[in-house]
């Protein structure tokens, strides 16, 4: 039997996937699975550049706004959650449109995750009143103690990532890199897969794109969004998903008394850069990726047309 058809967009921030993502739907009979750390989260639309209602009412998208943003969700529950809607998406004799940025849920779903421990709320808050009476750097030290290997792989200021290996050890009684190198189950070899890499051949032309879409962001009330957020009470700067980019750098200006708006905007579009430099690193090392080019030899932007029929050519052919 011929293996089920998948397919996966991936690409740097700002580089368009949601329009192919919707346009492969139409043209394909597919079904959108959503592929971000960020798009979990309810209350933050804005600043995740979250699809609008009306692309939502064209190709609804699963795996959004399924969190309060006071809640954790690690690539595990990631892993887990896209298996059961694949399973749907295919039961209901449509092809699962995989699309978003958050390149460690992408390896992790198709090459596998080590089986870890379940999250321990009683422990996870344990440490988080440690770290709030002795910093996290206290944190980070206990844990090179018990497990040096993923100490020295998680920088200390990686507050969820410490918390979670310290974590993992302390209701388990084996370190993280133990069970990081148990086997893995993934799902690259269940699935006929067509990996589309989006991006601009031109970086130019990718941070034109981000500046534009963070200003067109702060001009549709992202700040209002933010402040939302943080008159909560319930919220703080070391949850992911204030981590995230924008809201990071958005939280820092409230904290410091809205004192200096244009910096906040600099230092906004800037960590948007790094996190696509980051995601383009990610996939030029990534085997069996299609490059799908938004931009010609010469520089210049495609149409969403252009950009779809030849994702579609890939696909077709695959």
């Amino acid at each position: 039997m011929p293996l089920p058809k998948a397919i996966t967009i991936m690409g740097p921030t700002a580089s368009g996937k949601t329009d192919l993502a919707i346009g492969l739907c139409e043209k394909l009979n597919g079904e959108i699975i959503s592929v971000d750390s960020a798009l979990i989260y309810k209350g933050m639309d804005i600043g995740t550049a979250k699809p609008s209602a009306e692309e939502l009412a064209v190709a609804p998208h699963r795996l959004i706004n399924i969190l309060d943003p006071s809640e954790s969700y690690n690539v595990a529950d990631f892993c887990r959650d896209a298996r059961l809607h694949i399973d749907e998406i295919l039961a209901a004799g449509k092809t699962p449109i995989l699309v978003g940025g958050t390149m460690m849920y992408f390896k992790s779903l198709l090459e596998g995750l080590s089986t870890m421990p379940a999250t321990d709320n009683a422990i996870r808050n344990e440490i988080e009143a440690k770290a709030n009476q002795q910093g996290w750097q206290a944190i980070h030290d206990q844990l090179a103690q018990v497990d040096p290997v993923s100490a020295e792989a998680i920088h200390p200021n990686h507050t969820h990532r410490v918390s979670r290996a310290l974590e993992v050890y302390l209701s388990s009684g084996k370190t993280m890199s133990y069970w990081q190198a148990q086997p893995k189950n993934g799902l690259l070899d269940q699935f006929d897969w067509v990996q589309i890499a989006l991006a601009p051949r031109d970086r130019s032309i990718l941070h034109r794109r981000i500046e534009r879409r963070f200003d067109l962001m702060l001009n549709n009330g992202f700040m209002d969004e933010v402040k939302g957020l943080y008159t909560r009470g319930d919220l703080h700067a070391d949850l992911a998903s204030i981590r995230s980019v924008g809201y990071r750098q958005a939280w820092e200006y409230l904290d410091n008394g809205e004192q200096d708006y244009a910096l906040m905007r600099d230092k906004g579009c800037a960590a948007t850069r790094q996190l696509a430099k980051r995601q383009l690193t990610w996939l030029r090392g990534w085997q069996n990726a299609q490059w799908v080019y938004t931009d010609n030899d010469n520089g210049q932007s495609l149409s969403q047309l252009d950009v779809l029929n030849r994702a579609l050519n890939i696909c077709n052919l695959k």
